[in-house]
């Protein structure tokens, strides 16, 4: 069992066999990568006001009164990883997933050991072995496109009919659906596949919008080659997660988060401008992700970034020279600044 915080509703990671899980639980079934606006209505219903969780509900072991945990079920590896055997970005990887969980203002995340005896469990074994002789689960929320079991043969209403043999209610969410866009078909559905979409093709003010909060890179500030500084634009080279999944290459106007230390203020926000790719000017192999804070002149090797992307402003492109990348990374800031509002 990883505690992963002692601040206000805290968020537990465990296999599902581990002793320490807090039971009973209230659990919103699902993959969850991005905790989007669709999962998140999937979540709610486990939710109650407060952290203790306090609720009226019946314990079917006990037949007393006590209260549930908050709990989020999810798989790790991701399935598809799991069926195709090749690895698979995520747009909120263990951490971000964690983080935006907490504030929603869930208890606990329960990661499931997804291998192949997870995958033959039928979906009368999977209620019973793992939701309630685990979990001792006593309220579900999923979504009405759900499927769980071998060969994803349960549906949300055979969970549903399975649920009823312990009198356990369970709440099937209707999709939501991007009601504000202004596409042909604004009835889309939220996914986490279309908000990939929408990042691989640079539209983040749509992807934010699904999301319900900026799409962000979190990670390290590494030493880099330092050109930038050569050239008048010093930039952060970025080490992220090796699951992250990343938009389109190009160059970005950010807002940056900088968690503060020994202050009362928990983030410090700055304006800049990214560039994620190859850097083909200087003939670059390796991806990279290196951020340009606005007006700022401190020491930023090792510290932790959070970066939300604002705006997508134009493909990475190869310049003739140097002196052409810096004049286009001058257009870039003002560009990125009107945006930004500086």
């Amino acid at each position: 069992m990883l505690k992963l915080s002692q601040n206000g509703c805290s968020v537990w990671v465990a296999s599902s066999s581990n002793e320490e899980l807090l039971t009973p639980t209230a659990v919103a079934l699902g993959k969850f990568d991005g905790v989007h606006l669709g999962h998140q209505r999937v979540i709610q219903p486990i939710l109650h006001s407060g952290c203790s969780q306090e609720t009226q509900q019946t314990n079917i072991y006990t037949n007393t009164l006590q209260r549930l945990y908050s709990t989020v079920v999810t798989f790790d590896p991701h399935p598809h990883e799991f069926f195709t055997g090749q690895p698979r970005a995520l747009l909120t990887p263990l951490d971000e997933k964690v983080a935006a969980l907490r504030s929603l203002g869930v208890q606990q995340l329960v990661l499931l050991p997804f291998d192949r005896e997870l995958s033959a469990l039928s979906p009368q074994e999977f209620v019973d072995n793992i939701l309630i002789q685990q979990l001792q689960c006593q309220k579900i929320s999923v979504g009405e496109d759900f499927c769980f079991g071998k060969k994803r043969q349960g549906t949300a209403q055979d969970l549903k009919i399975l649920a009823a043999q312990y009198n356990i209610p369970v709440t099937i969410v209707p999709i939501k659906t991007d009601t504000d866009s202004l596409n042909v078909c604004p009835d889309a559905p939220i996914s986490t596949s279309l908000i990939r979409e929408n990042l691989e093709a640079g539209n983040i003010e749509k992807a934010n919008r699904l999301l319900g909060r900026p799409y962000t890179l979190n990670g390290i500030v590494v030493e880099g080659q330092k050109l930038g500084r050569t050239i008048g634009f010093p930039t952060a080279n970025l080490q992220l997660p090796k699951d992250k999944f990343l938009p389109h290459y190009g160059v970005y106007a950010i807002k940056v988060l900088i968690p503060q230390k020994r202050s009362d203020i928990s983030h410090q926000e700055k304006l800049g401008v990214m560039n994620i790719g190859k850097r083909p000017t200087v003939n670059g192999i390796n991806t990279s992700i290196e951020v340009h804070l606005f007006n700022w002149h401190g020491d930023l090797y090792r510290q932790e970034l959070i970066v939300q992307l604002v705006q997508f402003l134009r493909p990475e492109q190869k310049f003739s020279s140097l002196e052409a990348l810096k004049n286009q990374i001058q257009q870039d800031c003002t560009i990125a600044q009107q945006i930004l509002k500086v």
